[in-house]
């Protein structure tokens, strides 16, 4: 019987970690202008982070080659944290913790400034920048 609730208890956890991954990744595409639906079409979901970060679509192929993947889907978490304003750390929380950092990207107040963060020449001025501190 105990087995059986441990059970049942793991699957409730594991299905609330799912819900909410899915809702952040939602968010962040929506904040982005993008379909919130395309976060739910595998591959196509890698895709649409691509493009939010800046990074070519030809990064999908890189994906398929072992141990050139991980420079590819480092770079995509990188540049997609860029694009909202945040730093490389961020952009491995995105990586390896997505369960914490989507949920914490897609609710926050970070707004999507563009590929590369959106700094360009002269940057700042943005939410987020505070050139009175």
């Amino acid at each position: 019987m105990a087995q059986n609730a441990a059970g049942t208890m793991l699957l409730v956890v594991y299905l609330a970690i799912i819900v909410t991954v899915i809702a952040g990744t939602w968010k962040v595409f929506t904040k982005a202008d993008r379909a919130g639906w395309a976060s739910l079409i595998p591959i196509y979901n890698l895709y649409v982070m691509l493009k939010i970060g800046g990074n070519p679509w030809w990064y999908l192929l890189l994906m398929m080659v072992p141990l050139v993947n991980l420079y590819a889907l480092g770079k995509m978490y990188i540049d997609l944290a860029r694009a909202f304003g945040k730093g490389i750390g961020y952009g491995l929380g995105l990586w390896i913790l997505p369960f914490v950092f989507f949920p914490l990207l897609g609710f926050s107040d970070a707004q999507y400034r563009g590929a590369g963060g959106g700094g360009g020449r002269g940057g700042g001025g943005g939410v987020g920048s505070h050139s009175s501190l």
